[in-house]
């Protein structure tokens, strides 16, 4: 088969492909713009395309037999531009670095090593034992919402039991989980909004995710709480969560994913309309809470079991149509 790797953020995965594959195939890598020599004809021709875009302004694969997402999020994807033929599989494995990534952003609000650190090499025992106002809060004793519960909510769960947090969730349907104390329905977010003190967005990027959490679910929050986006910055509402925070409606956020993005990921750009970077209350992290090298080893394996299962003619994984 030929298989085309397809712009920068697929081209992290193709390094010791083969070593993974069963049988011997043609595998091309292509610019993000496809716009070098013979590369649009490669991309017509593909038997499978790893990448995270397809849309009306790109060249047709018509031999499309797999577009594989190296990413669980495909809302680059089009689907009307896939062939019929073809299916649309995605990756996970990024859901215990996430959870790492989450757990030390919360347990910073409550264990300030770098504030400790530097206030004593200025000779200040700012945190001392036994000092007046220098208790801190623990992270033990707070509740963790999760809103969704797939792969990373469910990983979050678990560390955050470990750490005796109560977890509440909001799901489209009821939870039933060891690690969870209380589960919500969607109409109920507002009363989930209001169990949190810190809450942690999980969801994709849908039509009837967009916005869910609006100005009105933000308003139902406690004001000491956080909200943690890990999942897509618009299913928070872009102003509403900008005036929230402005106004100290909440203590503060924690957001890795954003509203908008540079077009590749040597480009630059603001990550918002809106001045987030003036707030004192947030914490801005570029995308990055599952990249890790585990992440990408656990997703180049997924890679090569799909085009493994394809060669045999076998059920596909994280088949998503």
């Amino acid at each position: 088969m030929k298989i085309v790797f397809h712009g920068d953020n697929a081209a992290n995965f193709r390094p010791g492909l083969e070593s993974l594959l069963h049988d011997a195939h043609q595998i091309v890598s292509l610019s993000q713009g496809l716009d070098q020599l013979g590369e649009q004809a490669h991309f017509e021709s593909a038997d499978v395309v790893v990448g995270i875009a397809l849309n009306e302004a790109m060249p047709r694969p018509h031999n499309l037999r797999l577009l594989q997402a190296p990413s669980a999020g495909t809302d680059g994807i089009q689907r009307s531009c896939l062939p019929p033929h073809a299916q649309l599989a995605n990756c996970f494995g990024h859901e215990n670095a996430i959870a790492e990534y989450v757990m030390c952003a919360l347990l910073s609000r409550h264990v300030p090593l770098f504030q400790a650190d530097q206030a004593l090499r200025q000779g200040m025992w700012t945190f001392f034992a036994g000092r007046p106002g220098a208790l801190r809060t623990e992270l033990g004793a707070q509740t963790l919402g999760l809103l969704g519960f797939g792969h990373i909510a469910k990983t979050l769960a678990q560390r955050a039991k470990a750490f005796g947090m109560r977890v509440v969730v909001a799901n489209r349907s009821a939870v039933q989980s060891l690690n969870v104390d209380q589960s919500f329905t969607l109409d109920h977010l507002n009363a989930f909004m209001a169990s949190c003190d810190a809450l942690v967005v999980t969801l994709p990027l849908a039509d009837n995710t967009r916005s869910l959490v609006d100005a009105q679910a933000l308003a139902c929050m406690r004001k000491h709480a956080v909200i943690v986006n890990v999942g897509r910055g618009a299913v928070i509402d872009e102003s509403a969560l900008f005036q929230a925070l402005k106004n100290q409606h909440i203590a503060g956020a924690i957001i890795d994913t954003w509203y908008q993005y540079p077009p590749s990921e040597i480009a630059t750009c603001a990550p918002s309309q809106f001045d987030f970077a003036s707030l004192t209350n947030v914490v801005m992290t570029p995308h990055m809470s599952g990249w890790t090298e585990g992440t990408v080893q656990r997703r180049k394996q997924t890679i090569a079991d799909n085009i493994n299962r394809l060669s045999k003619g076998e059920a596909l994984l994280n088949v998503l149509r």
